[in-house]
């Protein structure tokens, strides 16, 4: 068996755990590594005359280091290397070999290739059942803008052909677009879809119901979506924020009524918090929309866990 370093004996018996340390720890215990490992493995290289791939394990969970804290590959080979809590999470000691920026930049390659973000996503929140998560047939949807690089400074000398701008309020916004369906009750998301910042968010309503849906929730700018063809044939309550500038007019329980409205739309606004503000992804990292989705469904499915963890922990 291999003896313990001084640094890594030091390490263990420190009085006062890091911020870094406690949250890698509720990380390490929501996720579910097998299940994941299982649904990535038929696409990992196997061990073959060229050069022994690392572990699958290892691979996975540096991966989700990177999404953590939304760093480069460069630095998250660097923090392998410096940062202890890091190395333990992704199951290596001092002096086991790390894997560099290349490797960590082939399996996010490996990942987008096989679209295995939305694989992630859909098999945590099979996890969520399993574990008791109980979703209602009341969804509340809700769209984010997320910033691209406005400048042209670059090889082509033109912006992301698949990001757009678009007006809110009198600020202009180049970048593109999540649209999210969250569980009125738990505040999961269950479904989700991607698009460039131009479109209006009540284009993709459809897709983010569930099948047996009797009630949508949405903010002001999804007025007129019952009148939309795709709803002809069914029977939803829509409950729709009214316009800001009708919303200051009104008084007593009409005023009540839009009030409620606006404290049940507020559990949608939670996985935008954890995704931009926790993770660090108010600002897309690649060009185009299909690496950026894939990475928003592992990001997706972390927030789940976030908000399921004092049901996976009891």
């Amino acid at each position: 068996m291999d003896q313990r370093t001084f640094a890594e004996a030091e390490y263990d018996h420190r009085k006062r755990k890091t911020h870094t340390q406690r949250f890698l720890e509720r990380m390490d215990g929501l996720i579910p590594w097998k299940r994941l490992e299982k649904k990535i493995a038929p696409h990992y290289p196997k061990p073959g005359n060229g050069r022994r791939p690392y572990p699958l394990s290892v691979m996975l969970r540096v991966h989700c280091l990177q999404l953590f804290y939304n760093v480069s590959d460069p630095k998250m080979e660097d923090a392998l290397y410096d940062i202890e809590p890091m190395r333990r999470f992704a199951g290596r000691r001092i002096g086991d070999p790390l894997p560099d920026e290349s490797t960590i930049l082939q399996f996010r390659h490996l990942l987008e290739r096989h679209r295995l973000g939305e694989v992630i996503f859909e098999e945590i929140n099979r996890h969520l059942k399993r574990q008791g998560l109980s979703l209602c047939q009341r969804t509340i949807v809700d769209a984010t803008i997320i910033s691209a690089p406005t400048s042209t400074k670059n090889r082509s000398g033109g912006r992301d052909p698949e990001m757009s701008q678009t007006q809110k309020g009198n600020q202009w916004y180049f970048g593109m677009k999540m649209h999210i369906g969250v569980d009125e009750v738990s505040g999961v998301i269950h479904s989700m879809e991607t698009t460039p910042a131009n479109v209006h968010d009540i284009t993709q309503t459809e897709h983010l119901l569930q099948g047996d849906d009797v009630r949508c929730s949405g903010d002001a700018g999804y007025q007129g979506v019952e009148k939309r063809e795709e709803f002809a044939d069914r029977e939803l309550e829509w409950r729709i924020a009214v316009r800001p500038g009708k919303r200051r007019q009104l008084t007593g329980r009409a005023w009540k009524a839009e009030r409620r409205k606006a404290s049940t739309r507020a559990k949608v606004e939670h996985p935008f918090r954890r995704i931009k503000l926790q993770f660090g992804y108010s600002k897309v990292r690649y060009r185009g929309l299909a690496k950026n989705e894939n990475r928003l469904w592992v990001l997706a499915a972390f927030s789940n866990l976030l908000t399921c963890r004092s049901m996976l922990t009891a």
